[in-house]
C-alpha cells in the first residue's frame, strides 16, 4: 500500500505513544517520539517503509504548526512582563547559543557545528512548561507569566533562527548572504502587510459567507500553506510563509475561529512530524554514547537554569520567581526538533548532532516536572540561609496600620471588596502574588503588598499581628489552610473569614479555625433565585424568609459547631426581616384620601410607615396629618404577617400568595 500503509502504522503507533504519555503525565508529544522509535529502522517490529516521504508530510506539521502559533500570537499577552520578555529573552538566547558553543568546543566540535547546537539548545518546550505549570496549580501566577512570555518571545525566534542558520553552512557565507537573507525576509513582510492585509481577510470573509464549516477549513488551510510555498519560491522559508499568514489572519474578524478550526488539522500532521523526530533516534546510539549524553543534560540543565534564573532578577524579578522560571525553562523544547529538521534538511548538521540533540532534548523534557517541583523547596532552604528579600509594598498608610483589614488575594472577588472599603475610607490592605493584579491596585490607588500570603515575611509587612479581621478570597482550600496557619502564628486572636467552593472545604477550613465562610457560587446561586421571585408577587418577606431557610441549612455545620455563629445568623436574618418594603397606593386603595392619623395603620396592622414617596419626593417620618395620594410609595416596616395585613388593607381583595418553606434537607 505505500505511503498509506505507512501513515496508519505512524497514526496507530503515536496512538499507543499518546496512551502511555498520558498514563504517565507526560506531554503527548513524547509519545509519539517514542512512537517513532519503534517503527523506526533502527528497531524490530513493524517499520515504515519510506521515511522520507512521510518526512515531506512532516513539512505540512511544521507549516501548520507555525500558521497556528502565528493565529495565537498576541502583544496583549507580553503587555505585563514586556520588558523582561521582549529585553530579557533575546539575551537569553544569546547566552544559552554561547553555552551550546562552549559545549561544542569541550567536546572538539568546529564552530559551525557548535553554533547550531547552542541554537537547538536555546529554545524551551511551550508545551511541556505550560503542561508541567498547570498539573502544579501555578497557572496565572506572576512566575507562570514571565515564563509565557519568554516562550512566546522563544517562538517567534524560531523564525529568524530558521532563516540564518542555515546560511551559515554556505561555502563563504559572511555578511553578504545574511544580509541578503534579511533583504528577503523584509520585502516578504512588506508585501504581506501591503496585499495580504487586504487579500487574505477578504478572502476569509468571503469564504465564510458561505455557511459552510468544511469550506472555511480548506479556505484558512490554503492560506497558509498557500502562502508558505510562495515564501519557498522567493527562496526563504517555508514555515515562516505560513507563521506570516497566521499572523495576518490573527488580525481578522475570523482570527478566532481560524484557530480553532485548523488546530485538529494542526495536532494530526503534528503527530506525523514528531513521529518523523522519533525515526531518527537510534537506541543503539543513545546506549554506546550514554556517557557523553548524560554530561551534555547535566551543563545544559545546570546552564540554562542559571542563564533564566539570573536573568529574572536582573530583571527585578525576586522570592520564587528566579527558582520557578530557571528549572521550569530549562529543557530544550519541540521548536529544537523543528529546527533540527531544517539543519537536517539542509545538510547543516550531521546525523550525529541531531541524535545527540533530539536525546538531550527529551531527557530534558522528562526531568522538567520533576525539577520544577523542586523550585519552592528550594527557595524555602535558601530563605533560611540567607537575608530576606524586601517586600514590595505600594501606597501603604505613611502612619503604618493598625486594626485594618487585611485581604489575601486580589482577583476579582478581592478587588471588588477592595474598592468597597476604599469608598467607606476604611483601613486595608491587600496581598496579590500576580503582578497584573498588582499593577491595577496600584492604578486605582490601593494600598498593596506584592507576595505570597502564606510567606510569613509578607504578612509581617502587612501587620496581621495588628489587623482586626483577615478576608482570604483565594477559591483553593489548600491555599486557604496555609494562609490561616501562618496568620494564627502571628495572631491567633484576629478574625478570619474565608472563601469556600463546597461543603467539604468549608468543614476544612472550619478545623482549621476559619471564622466564618462563604460560598460565593451559592450566594450568586440565592440571588438570582430572588429575582426571579421577585416576578410572582410574593412578598420580600415571604421570599427573604426562604432565602434565609436555605442559607441556614447549608451553613448549619458552622452553626451548630459555634453558638456565636448562630447568634450573629439570627441577627443578621432579623436585619433582612426587618429591611424596608414598598408597597404602591393604587387609585383605587381604601387609604386614599385618609390622614395617617384617620388611617390607623400601626393599630390595624402593627406595621409601622416610615417613609412616603410622594412625586418624586421622599418624605422620611412623616407627619400624621399627611393625607396619602394615589400612586404614593409607602415604605413599611414589620413582620411578614405585619405587611400581609398592610398590603390586605391597602389593596381590597388582593391577598398576597404565601411561599412554603421546605423543612428537612
Amino acid at each position: 500500500m505505500g505511503i498509506a500503509a505507512d501513515i496508519a502504522i505512524i497514526v496507530v503507533a503515536g496512538l499507543i505513544g499518546g496512551l502511555i504519555a498520558q498514563r504517565l503525565k507526560q506531554p503527548l508529544l513524547l509519545g509519539y517520539i517514542l512512537a517513532g522509535v519503534m517503527v523506526g529502522p533502527f528497531t524490530i517490529g513493524p517499520t515504515v517503509s519510506d521515511v522520507h516521504d512521510i518526512e515531506l508530510l512532516a513539512e505540512i506539521g511544521v507549516a501548520l504548526l507555525l500558521f497556528a502559533l502565528g493565529l495565537e500570537f498576541s502583544l496583549k499577552e507580553l503587555k505585563p512582563v514586556r520588558k523582561i520578555a521582549l529585553i530579557g529573552t533575546p539575551i537569553q538566547l544569546l547566552l544559552t547559543i554561547a553555552l551550546g558553543y562552549g559545549i561544542g568546543q569541550l567536546l572538539g566540535w568546529d564552530w559551525f557545528a557548535s553554533i547550531w547546537f547552542g541554537g537547538l539548545i536555546s529554545l524551551s518546550s511551550t508545551m511541556v512548561a505550560l503542561k508541567t505549570l498547570m498539573s502544579q496549580g501555578r497557572m496565572g501566577t506572576l512566575s507562570s507569566r514571565v515564563m509565557i512570555g519568554m516562550l512566546i518571545v522563544q517562538d517567534l525566534a524560531v523564525v529568524p533562527l530558521m532563516v540564518i542558520l542555515p546560511e551559515l553552512n554556505k561555502p563563504g557565507a559572511g555578511l553578504s548572504i545574511l544580509v541578503t537573507a534579511a533583504v528577503k525576509a523584509a520585502i516578504f513582510l512588506v508585501l504581506m502587510v501591503v496585499l495580504g492585509t487586504r487579500l487574505i481577510p477578504r478572502l476569509v470573509a468571503y469564504a465564510a459567507r458561505w455557511h459552510s464549516r468544511e469550506l472555511f477549513l480548506v479556505t484558512i488551510t490554503a492560506v497558509g500553506l498557500g502562502v508558505g510555498y510562495i515564501t519557498y519560491l522567493f527562496g526563504l522559508s517555508f514555515a515562516f510563509g505560513a507563521f506570516v499568514a497566521g499572523i495576518v489572519l490573527s488580525e481578522s474578524d475570523y482570527g478566532h475561529q481560524a484557530l480553532s478550526d485548523i488546530i485538529p488539522l494542526r495536532d494530526v500532521f503534528g503527530l506525523l512530524f514528531f513521529v518523523s523526530v522519533g525515526m531518527l533516534l537510534d537506541p543503539n546510539y543513545v546506549l554506546q554514547n550514554w556517557q557523553i549524553i548524560l554530561l551534555i543534560v547535566a551543563i545544559v540543565t545546570v546552564g540554562k537554569a542559571v542563564i533564566f534564573g539570573t536573568i529574572s532578577r536582573l530583571f527585578g524579578y525576586r522570592n520564587i520567581i528566579p527558582f520557578a522560571v530557571g528549572l521550569t525553562l530549562f529543557q530544550a523544547g519541540e521548536f529544537s526538533f523543528v529546527l533540527a529538521r531544517v539543519g537536517i534538511t539542509t545538510g547543516s548538521i550531521s546525523e550525529n548532532l541531531y541524535a545527540l540533540t533530539l536525546t538531550t532534548a527529551v531527557i530534558t523534557m522528562f526531568m522538567t516536572p520533576f525539577l520544577s517541583g523542586l523550585a519552592a523547596p528550594l527557595y524555602d532552604w535558601r530563605k533560611r540561609r540567607s537575608q530576606q528579600d524586601p517586600v514590595q509594598t505600594i501606597n501603604l498608610p505613611e502612619k503604618g496600620l493598625h486594626d485594618h483589614i487585611v485581604i489575601a488575594g486580589g482577583g476579582r472577588l478581592g478587588m471588588y471588596v477592595a474598592q468597597l472599603l476604599q469608598q467607606l475610607e476604611l483601613k486595608f490592605v491587600l496581598l496579590e502574588l500576580d503582578y497584573r493584579r498588582v499593577e491595577q491596585a496600584k492604578e486605582a490607588n490601593l494600598p498593596v503588598i506584592f507576595g505570597d500570603a502564606s510567606q510569613e515575611i509578607v504578612l509581617e509587612a502587612a501587620h496581621v499581628a495588628d489587623a482586626g479581621l483577615m478576608l482570604v478570597t483565594t477559591p483553593a482550600a489548600e491555599t486557604t489552610q496555609a494562609i490561616t496557619k501562618q496568620v494564627h502564628r502571628l495572631n491567633s486572636d484576629i478574625h478570619i473569614v474565608a472563601r469556600a467552593h463546597s461543603m467539604e472545604a468549608m468543614q476544612a477550613l472550619r478545623e482549621h479555625g476559619i471564622h466564618e465562610v462563604v460560598q460565593p457560587e451559592f450566594e450568586a446561586s440565592l440571588e438570582m433565585t430572588r429575582q426571579a421571585l421577585l416576578h410572582f408577587d410574593i412578598l420580600p418577606t415571604e421570599i427573604q424568609k426562604f432565602m434565609d431557610s436555605i442559607r441556614q441549612r447549608l451553613y448549619a455545620p458552622l452553626y451548630d459547631g459555634h453558638e456565636s455563629y448562630h447568634l450573629v445568623a439570627q441577627l443578621q436574618n432579623a436585619a433582612r426581616l426587618l429591611a424596608v418594603n414598598w408597597v404602591e397606593l393604587s387609585a383605587e386603595s381604601s387609604l386614599i384620601g385618609q390622614t395617617l392619623e384617620t388611617a390607623a395603620v400601626r393599630t390595624q396592622t402593627g406595621a409601622s410607615i416610615v417613609g412616603i414617596l410622594h412625586e418624586h419626593e421622599l418624605i422620611t417620618n412623616p407627619e400624621r396629618t399627611y393625607r396619602f395620594a394615589p400612586n404614593d410609595m409607602v415604605a413599611v416596616m414589620g413582620s411578614a404577617e405585619q405587611i400581609t395585613a398592610f398590603q390586605t388593607l391597602t389593596i381590597s381583595g388582593q391577598i398576597p400568595s404565601k411561599l412554603d418553606i421546605p423543612e428537612g434537607n
